[in-house]
């Protein structure tokens, strides 16, 4: 009796065991599209036949036909990649940009011949982040732990940046203080982070709070880290925040460009500082860079603003003298006060003046 009901059970596994969907590997044929023929022809000369293999079915994937899950396990049976395969496959994937790219390396994560480690997670957690797709990038984080495998600085680093970007500054904040507390000396990816995610919020004070507190330490932000901080002040006309943030830049060893200028007179512009405007403009003068045209937009705003015609006409000369071509923003600026003062005549000069510059410039 118990032979018969062992039997029976081997009988039923069996059975269970065929009933499982298989993918049958079948080499792709002539039949396919031009784009799919492209594609095909592109792939690297150097990657191995096991990957080649591979990239040609996912080039040519039909869902109606089977799912990526099982294609990759035939792909793992039949072919027996190594790690080097799967890295060779997802970097091609992402080189074309390709849809499936983080489906196939969330199946990668849990195949014993990828090798998984710490960075690949990482890495899966970016591309989730860059696509708002926060719970996915949660449930990765969850198997990573699952696996016993530590959660590290760059790890913690590249979920703030997710919640930051997601608007979630109460949970960038809790990760913040989670990598704080691993004890290892925070670097400048991680501040610049959370600094980044204060921005975002509206928070100014404290990401310059925090820019502070790592120049203590000798750690400076990356260079676009400070110019959102800048950004963010001008946009608001706060021009003590702004120069405060300029300051900060200079400090951190990164020399200003015509567009941290730019950002700095529209602060004061905007804070209806023109005075301010006048030095920040002469300041950029001073430095030797030639100014765009939104800086003289903006400067020929502020002599707009407080009716300085012949001070605008004085610089439109300097300029000229310089060689500098007014632009279309400027161009725009003088054609708005020239039909407020009602001299119809100047506005036709400009205009004919901009469009034959324009033309002269192709």
């Amino acid at each position: 009796m118990l032979v018969s009901m062992n039997m029976e059970k081997t009988e039923k596994v069996e059975i269970e065991e065929e009933k499982k969907p298989r993918f049958t590997w079948v080499e792709v044929g002539p039949n396919i599209t031009e784009t799919q023929k492209l594609a095909i022809s592109q792939l690297p000369y150097k990657m191995t036949k096991r990957c080649k293999a591979l990239m040609r079915q996912i080039i040519c994937f039909s869902p109606e036909k089977t799912s990526l899950p099982l294609l990759l396990a035939a792909w793992v049976r039949i072919m027996k990649p190594r790690r080097a395969d799967w890295l060779s496959v997802l970097k091609e994937l992402e080189r074309l940009d390709h849809p499936m790219l983080l489906e196939v390396a969330e199946l990668a994560l849990l195949e014993e011949s990828f090798e998984a480690n710490v960075r690949d997670y990482t890495k899966l957690i970016n591309g989730y982040g860059k696509q708002n797709r926060l719970q996915d990038a949660e449930n990765t984080l969850l198997a990573m732990k699952t696996r016993g495998l530590p959660c590290d600085q760059v790890i913690l680093t590249a979920l703030i940046h997710m919640y930051s970007k997601a608007g979630n500054l109460k949970l960038a904040e809790d990760t913040y203080e989670e990598m704080k507390l691993l004890g290892v000396p925070l670097d400048n990816r991680s501040y610049g982070a959370m600094v980044m995610a204060y921005v975002r919020a509206g928070m100014l004070d404290q990401g310059e709070f925090l820019l502070r507190e790592m120049a203590t330490q000798d750690i400076y932000a990356r260079r676009e880290v400070y110019k959102a901080l800048l950004r963010a002040y001008s946009m608001i006309g706060d021009s003590e925040g702004a120069q405060s943030a300029f300051d900060a830049i200079q400090f951190a060893g990164i020399i200003p460009d015509v567009k941290l200028f730019g950002l700095l007179i529209n602060a004061y512009l905007v804070a209806g500082e023109s005075q301010k405007v006048y030095l920040a403009f002469e300041s950029l003068r001073r430095a030797g860079f030639e100014p765009s045209d939104k800086c003289v937009s903006l400067i020929l705003t502020a002599y707009e603003m407080e009716n300085k015609l012949n001070k605008a006409l004085d610089l439109l000369m300097e300029l000229e003298r310089d060689g500098i071509v007014v632009g279309k923003e400027a161009s725009e600026v003088l054609v708005r006060w020239f039909r407020k003062l009602g001299v119809v005549e100047e506005v036709e000069l400009v205009l004919r003046e901009y469009a034959s510059k324009q033309v002269n410039s192709t």
